[in-house]
């Protein structure tokens, strides 16, 4: 009998791209609203289990019929989660981080504080594993320039042809300006078009996202799905370092 016991190169495989996969996943979900859920779900199952050890049936009969259709709520409440990780694995970047050089943050943060100092408003993407090449085929105007406050600057100046839109930034670069972002419903929340847009792009991909609001003079972050407000230069410089 021992000899079914033997650990082999196979069993250690099997376990590390396990454990892999479970790891990513959780980082993918930490913080998100799919976490919550999850946690829900898992309160549930354990009231299940007391209920049938007590004997409970009503409440064991109700329970037992909601998780007849499990299957069903998890792919309407985690549609977004689902279509976001279908995502990442398809990038076929789904191991690995794309950062930002600390340089180029450090633009981009000193172009957002001066931005909402001055109450110009603005929208920076910056693309992580999920690519939004879609984005800038809709209405995009390409750029392709080293990141720079001055240049972002301009871009968003209330005058300037392009400021109307948001700025994609990839590869320590910005890609393209002018790009018209899907926006998120916002029910009961007093959230401008920026905001919208920034929160619609955050909750179909990975990217994360800088609003700075004209009217307030407020520098805002949205990533999975959740929206950062209120931020400084140094708690936006943090925010950035954490998320990408």
């Amino acid at each position: 009998m021992l000899e079914n016991f033997i650990f082999n190169w196979r069993d250690a495989v099997d376990i590390a791209v396990v454990t892999i996969l479970f790891y990513q996943v959780i980082q993918m979900l930490r913080g998100s609203r799919a976490m919550a859920i999850l946690t829900g779900l898992g309160l549930l199952t354990l009231l299940y289990s007391i209920a049938i050890a007590l004997g409970l049936y009503t409440l064991t009969w109700l329970l037992q019929h909601i998780f007849s259709s499990l299957f069903i709520l998890i792919v309407v409440i985690f549609q977004a989660d689902i279509r976001q990780a279908l995502g990442e694995i398809g990038s076929r970047r789904f191991f690995r981080k794309i950062a930002t050089e600390q340089k180029s943050l450090e633009e981009v943060v000193t172009a957002c504080v001066e931005m909402a100092r001055l109450r110009v408003g603005a929208l920076i993407v910056f693309e992580r594993s999920m690519r939004l090449g879609d984005m800038i085929k809709r209405e995009g105007v390409r750029v392709d320039a080293r990141i720079s406050r001055q240049l972002l600057m301009n871009i968003f100046y209330p005058k300037a042809p392009l400021h109307d839109g948001a700025v994609i930034i990839s590869h320590d670069k910005i890609l393209a300006a002018a790009c018209i972002l899907p926006l998120a419903e916002a029910k009961g929340q007093n959230f401008g078009t920026r905001h919208r847009a920034a929160l619609g792009v955050a909750r179909e991909s990975d990217a994360v996202v800088i609003v700075v609001s004209e009217e307030r003079g407020e520098i805002s972050v949205a990533f999975k799905g959740e929206l950062i407000r209120a931020l400084d230069g140094t708690r936006l410089r943090q925010v950035l370092n954490e998320s990408l």
